[in-house]
């Protein structure tokens, strides 16, 4: 599946639909998803159908349950029925009133701070045997890799946009600055604390203001020319 997707969501999605159908029965569709845990987002990277999204939306809205626990505490967690089921009763009646009757959320082998997991819904009571949840730990294994490999991307992805984004705003700042020191003959520092004046005095971010500076002198917004 790897050499024939053309990428990891591809991957993703092709290996959910698998798995879903492998843990599937005769008179049980199960629902499948891929979250992903980052330091300020719950996310569904994969699913094999928006409801299987839908499901794991609910968990989100609740900030627990089987899968997210599985993801925070790198354990399988079973629910065999959430009719009966007491550790976390608000979303347990929540998830129930979607036709789901038990779930099973699989840890994801990950590194750094991110956490993931492999989440399987069903409308049928105990629909996990131990067969199946041994089937459901294998395919976390094939996910790992491969969500490992999409993590680290978007991480460096993230760094070097927030790189860039600081540049910018430096760059802004620094132009505006100079505006300030040719227009009131003054020092750096003294332009600086004349912009951060502005700022305080306005409530405003010391970068917007210095964009309104460099605005008024009409030659458009600032971009910095460094790669």
């Amino acid at each position: 599946m790897v050499l024939d997707s053309e990428d990891v969501e591809e991957f993703l999605a092709k290996l959910v639909t698998i798995a879903g159908h492998r843990l599937s029965a005769a008179d049980d569709e199960v629902l499948c998803g891929v979250t992903l845990l980052r330091a300020r987002s719950k996310t569904t990277v994969a699913s094999n159908s928006p409801e299987a999204q839908k499901m794991d939306e609910v968990q989100y809205e609740y900030n627990d349950g089987p899968c997210l626990r599985a993801a925070r505490e790198g354990a399988v967690q079973y629910v065999c029925n959430f009719d009966t089921e007491e550790r976390f009763p608000e979303y347990s009646r929540a998830i129930a009133e979607h036709g789901m009757k038990s779930a099973l959320g699989v840890p994801i082998p990950l590194e750094g701070e991110a956490t993931a997991a492999l989440n399987f819904y069903s409308p049928l009571v105990d629909a996990f045997s131990q067969d199946a949840i041994e089937a459901a730990e294998r395919f976390a294994a094939d996910v790992s890799a491969s969500l490992r490999l999409a993590v680290r991307i978007a991480g460096l992805t993230e760094s070097s946009a927030d790189m860039r984004s600081a540049m910018e705003s430096r760059t802004t700042i620094d132009l505006a600055v100079g505006v300030i020191m040719g227009q009131n003959r003054c020092s750096q520092d003294a332009a600086m604390a004349i912009l951060k004046a502005a700022s305080s005095t306005r409530n405003v971010k010391l970068r917007e203001v210095a964009a309104s500076v460099l605005e008024s002198l009409g030659q458009g917004p600032a971009t910095t020319h460094f790669e």
